[in-house]
């Protein structure tokens, strides 16, 4: 397919600036409390922006680079925790009650006393922004390798936590929901700019 006119080129930029700044805007609603319809939304709005970097690749436009880039890493980093607790409530249910930093408090037993709950997973809230922001900058800057090393940190610094049924299906769930949400949004902004 022959290059795109520069007019046409910015155009598609603009769209994806305001495309990554209506996930961001859904997304920063979304962090109070994660909503099944703001979620759905915002991954269409990146499945979209996606389809247009994969089938009219815009020419590389200088002035919307900057924009991109950090509406992207934004949406990227922000955007993944609304959808990422979403994906976690609706796997969990009310089986699983979240702490303010994104723990978990585990009961020994459906009957047990609340006072002898645990808290595992503490920090699941900023582990993930990290897992994110790390994952999308790995993708932008075209070195994709790097996840395996998010993944590898995340799951020894885990690793002990990983007994409870719960928090192995939590740290799944999580890391899934994470990285592909950090990595679509990295791709918009990786074939954005190129």
């Amino acid at each position: 397919m022959p290059p795109l006119d520069p007019f046409a080129s910015a155009v598609l930029a603009s769209a994806i600036v305001v495309v990554l700044l209506a996930v961001l805007a859904l997304s920063l609603v979304g962090l109070r409390r994660p909503s099944t319809v703001l979620a759905a939304v915002g991954g269409a709005l990146v499945a979209a922006a996606l389809t247009i970097v994969v089938v009219l690749p815009p020419a590389a436009t200088p002035l919307l680079g900057v924009p991109i880039t950090v509406l992207g890493f934004a949406a990227a980093t922000v955007g993944g925790n609304p959808f990422t607790r979403r994906a976690l409530d609706i796997a969990a249910g009310d089986r699983v009650r979240e702490t303010e930093d994104g723990g978990i408090v585990i009961l020994a037993s459906h009957d047990a006393d609340p006072a002898h709950a645990r808290t595992l997973m503490r920090g699941g809230t900023v582990i993930g922004y990290l897992e994110r922001i790390c994952t999308v900058v790995a993708i932008a800057v075209g070195f994709p390798e790097a996840i395996a090393a998010i993944i590898a940190v995340k799951g020894i610094g885990r690793f002990p936590e990983l007994a409870e049924a719960e928090a192995r299906e939590r740290f799944i769930i999580g890391t899934l929901g994470s990285l592909l949400w950090a990595g679509a949004v990295g791709t918009v902004v990786r074939l954005a700019l190129v």
